[in-house]
């Protein structure tokens, strides 16, 4: 079971850089830890200098956007290998949604499986938002901050982003099944069990009517 998304409202924290990878999200050297976590080491040799300290500039990292829920990246955003601990990052630091002009395939299903919403956005949307979050963090001290300007708002039943730097509420598409999953909080194989009693049931009906099925091989 996964946590249900239906509708988010969250900061929002820019991520600058086309192809970022799944090596960048998760090193490899970090493989082997268990769920929950992997939140530790998201971004961690973006996230940290030579000392394991964490990098000032690296925003993740800037007390304006602790508690950040959502990230709005460049293009092809998890590409690379195909670890779903790349997921499993973002999940155990807290992350629900991704936005991007596009993702790696892998990343995107990994991500539908696991609880996250990736969601794709035209990139001459999505750069000017990013350049505004940053530039609001940058210029402003984190305790005069108007975090409303941070603030993202997603509803995946209607399929809807808003926020204050968007020139309108956007619309995204995502497949039907995925998304009655991620409302449910619950991925393809668990979705498919909350129907067993329609599975036994068609099976009883089915043995009734095509006995000859259910007999087994004759000797």
């Amino acid at each position: 079971m996964m946590t249900p998304f239906i509708t988010l409202d969250g900061i929002a924290a820019p991520i600058e850089g086309r192809n970022i990878d799944t090596d960048q999200i998760i090193p490899a050297r970090f493989l082997k830890k268990s769920r929950g976590e992997y939140g530790d080491y998201l971004f961690y040799d973006l996230r940290m200098d030579d000392q394991d300290l964490p990098r000032e500039d690296f925003i993740l990292n800037q007390q304006t956007f602790q508690g950040a829920s959502v990230l709005v990246c460049d293009e092809n955003f998890g590409c690379g290998s195909s670890r779903e601990a790349a997921v499993y990052a973002l999940v155990d630091f807290g992350i629900r949604a991704v936005l991007a002009p596009s993702f790696g395939d892998i990343f995107y299903n990994n991500c539908l499986k696991n609880g996250v919403l990736p969601i794709v956005l035209p990139r001459e949307l999505l750069g000017p938002f990013r350049q505004q979050l940053a530039q609001t963090a940058a210029l402003t001290p984190p305790a005069a901050t108007d975090f409303n300007d941070l603030q993202i708002a997603i509803d995946l039943q209607a399929c809807t982003v808003r926020a204050s730097y968007l020139p309108e509420i956007l619309h995204f598409d995502i497949d039907p099944f995925w998304q009655e999953c991620l409302i449910k909080g619950v991925d393809e194989i668990a979705l498919t069990l909350g129907y067993g009693e329609q599975i036994q049931a068609f099976e009883q009906q089915h043995k009734k009517t095509h006995p000859w099925l259910a007999s087994g091989p004759s000797k």
